[in-house]
């Protein structure tokens, strides 16, 4: 059966007496044209959805308001206007909320977790230890300690980098720890 203006008309006559197979009807006939239409106005998606959703949902608690002289799409696009700029203003009135002086204090007695100069001077001094430890491993070795930690290769990428099996790279990589674990403990 095509769509026409007088099945649509009949649909919305059933929804206002609480016909759900109209309201079906209607919300999966028109959703499209309203999604469409708001995601072009919000550019997001999952804002588009919220309001498409809120949407039918208010047009079909007032279907009873809805006046036949006028397009029903043009009817539902209006709510979709208005529940639009109702989600708007909620996010502007947060966005401004107004905090109390104690918040204010607490906000401004937040630890900041960024490093300190010390810290990053501690920081490069023990990657430059670590760096001579490394030098001080065999050049296969360091090759695959560079690779894996520094470039973070995959062990396949290593592999295929170097020409060499998988379970070959695995090895070396724990032997490469293991003997710059004993450099390092050394020291």
């Amino acid at each position: 059966m095509a769509i026409n203006s007088q099945r649509i008309q009949d649909n919305i006559a059933k929804a206002k007496k609480g016909d759900q197979v109209a309201f079906t009807f209607l919300l999966d006939f028109y959703w499209s044209e309203v999604y469409n239409f708001m995601l072009k106005r919000t550019q997001n998606e999952t804002d588009t959805e919220d309001i498409a959703i809120e949407t039918f949902a208010k047009a079909f608690d007032r279907i009873s308001t809805y006046n036949p002289e006028y397009a029903f799409n043009t009817w539902l696009i209006s709510i979709a206007k208005n529940v639009h700029i109702d989600m708007l203003r909620k996010k502007k009135s947060v966005l401004f909320e107004e905090i109390t002086d104690d918040e204010d204090s607490r906000a401004q007695n937040i630890a900041d977790s960024s490093p300190t100069a010390e810290d990053q001077l501690i920081r490069e001094q023990n990657l430059s230890s670590l760096l001579q430890c490394i030098k001080q491993l065999k050049p296969q070795y360091q090759e695959i300690i560079q690779l894996r930690y520094f470039q973070e290769l995959s062990y396949q990428e290593i592999a295929d980098q170097l020409h060499e099996p998988l379970n070959n790279v695995k090895v070396k990589i724990l032997r490469a720890k293991k003997l710059l674990l004993e450099i390092i403990t050394k020291k």
